[in-house]
């Protein structure tokens, strides 16, 4: 049998970052002809910068009493999955939303900083650490925040808050989890598996445990809230931003049907991962660059997910450079951002999309960057974990 690919139309964007919310919100903070200053808070956790969440109003899309229930990283999701299926005309049709599949990238929960402190305060006073874990489990943390914990809520939240009720799936894994959701929505899509499917994550970057998770291994960006280009000239590391960012995936005949109109056309997602030495990674990105066919042309603008950690990011724009030519426009978004680990994929694709659809593009980041040649066509989106995994997608006109 010959199986039919089908186009993927990108027909909804959900966006949360420290400029606002909504796709539009976002093009008129980050398009134009001038790129905005970066938004930051270098003053609650020091010596580390983190891109905050802005003002929200939860209610506006959960209502209160399902967001008494969730934690900050729940809420960021079920929101910007809201603003996505509002942004695709979906939200009430609930005949859509009973069939409607559901992808979602996401961490872990929140922690309880205070037994975590008492744990390091007392497992400095006493040798047997395995007994002293075990009575603080057993005895300070509540049993709920067990429950708390697990990774799909967020997508069981959505389900209930928006009535999504198709197949749901959750993936975790950092930037690489963003990467596998949106590749499983485009391959479900083109295999004919899906009709229509809200796939995206949700990072809160603004939190304890989670900045002392990543700086265990040295990754995180200290005394410095510069951006990529600028960073990686010096001792490089991540700056870590909280930001949802959803997406509704169309079958283009299915959206052609309901009379919906696309942002832009996803024709391609690829990944691996791998050792992290010089001449894996690049060996690495130039097979995914060759899985997905992509050749230099004054069209083709990147979309960058790169985290700012030198070596690697480096090397993901030098790779870029030879393949695409050294004029290339490269717009890494997470110097505006902030790195959202599990929804930085998501969100490189969003705004790549809002970009295609304004036929338009993004003015330089960073003074690093170079001007765009011409309007682009096709923007290759990446991303590469600032610890593993690597992921490309090809987004165009449609």
């Amino acid at each position: 049998m010959t199986e039919t690919k089908r186009e993927v139309w990108i027909t909804g964007i959900g966006i949360v970052s420290c400029y606002g919310e909504g796709a539009e919100q976002h093009w008129q903070a980050l398009g134009g002809d001038k790129a905005p200053a970066p938004i930051q808070d270098s003053e609650r956790f020091p010596p580390y910068t983190v891109h905050p969440l802005p003002e929200m109003d939860w209610k506006l899309q959960i209502p209160r009493k399902e967001s008494r229930q969730m934690e900050n990283w729940q809420r960021l999701g079920t929101y910007a999955a809201g603003l996505a299926l509002e942004d695709a005309g979906m939200k009430e049709n609930e005949e859509v939303l009973s069939s409607m599949d559901l992808v979602v990238c996401a961490g872990g929960g929140e922690r309880d900083i205070d037994v975590d402190n008492l744990i390091m305060k007392e497992s400095r006073e006493r040798d047997d650490h395995d007994i002293l874990l075990n009575e603080r489990l057993s005895t300070e943390l509540r049993p709920t925040l067990f429950l708390a914990q697990l990774s799909n809520l967020m997508a069981g939240n959505i389900s209930i808050v928006h009535k999504v009720t198709g197949s749901s799936r959750t993936y975790m894994g950092e930037e690489s989890s963003g990467i596998t959701a949106i590749q499983n929505g485009v391959a479900r899509i083109a295999a004919g598996q899906s009709t229509h499917l809200l796939v995206g994550g949700a990072y809160n970057s603004e939190r304890l445990d989670l900045l002392l998770s990543v700086q265990l291994g040295h990754y995180l960006m200290q005394n410095s809230g510069a951006p990529v280009g600028e960073r990686i000239k010096e001792e490089g590391g991540t700056l870590l931003g909280s930001a949802g960012a959803f997406l509704i995936l169309e079958d283009a005949e299915f959206a052609k049907a309901r009379g919906a109109k696309p942002y832009a056309k996803l024709t391609g997602v690829a990944s691996d991962l791998g050792p992290r030495d010089e001449a894996s990674t690049t060996a690495r990105l130039n097979e995914i660059m060759d899985k997905l066919d992509i050749q230099p042309s004054d069209t083709t603008a990147v979309i960058s997910g790169a985290s700012g950690c030198k070596e690697v990011t480096a090397t993901e724009f030098a790779v870029l450079r030879k393949r695409l030519g050294s004029e290339t426009a490269i717009r890494a978004y997470t110097s505006l951002t902030g790195n959202a680990l599990e929804a930085n994929f998501p969100l490189g694709i969003a705004l790549s999309a809002l970009a295609l659809k304004n036929n338009s593009f993004y003015s330089k980041f960073d003074v690093t960057e170079t001007d765009a040649k011409a309007t682009p066509s096709k923007i290759i989106v990446t991303s590469l974990g600032h610890y593993r995994g690597e992921g490309m997608a090809i987004v165009e006109k449609a």
